[in-house]
């Protein structure tokens, strides 16, 4: 093996270790996940967009969304529920629920 191969290997097997370190928190995948999240939620997800408006989504902050568990809130951005599209395949188990820890600080 050539030094450069090697230094390539060590490179790519770091990489491999530390990827789990460099994830994406929930809070960047609110903002980032493709339609965004915020685009109908808002950024600080109170529903105050026009599209939230005229969907009637409901404010994090509403009594029910709060009350809803997060299996709830996990099989609703996994399998989509009436107008929200389904993140299957767009994002993994993990991810979603990470949005979900962080739909959590946004109800405090």
């Amino acid at each position: 093996m050539t030094k450069g191969i090697k230094a390539a290997a060590v490179i790519l097997m770091a990489a491999f270790i530390a990827g789990p370190a460099f994830a994406a928190s929930g809070a960047d995948i609110y903002k980032t996940a493709t339609p965004k999240c915020g685009m109908c939620h808002g950024a600080d997800g109170l529903a105050n967009t026009p599209v939230a408006k005229s969907m009637k989504v409901l404010s994090f902050k509403d009594p029910a969304m709060i009350k809803a568990s997060d299996t709830q809130f996990f099989n609703s951005t996994k399998d989509g529920k009436g107008k929200m599209p389904a993140y299957k395949g767009k994002l993994t188990d993990q991810q979603i629920k990470d949005v979900i820890a962080y739909i959590r600080t946004l109800q405090k």
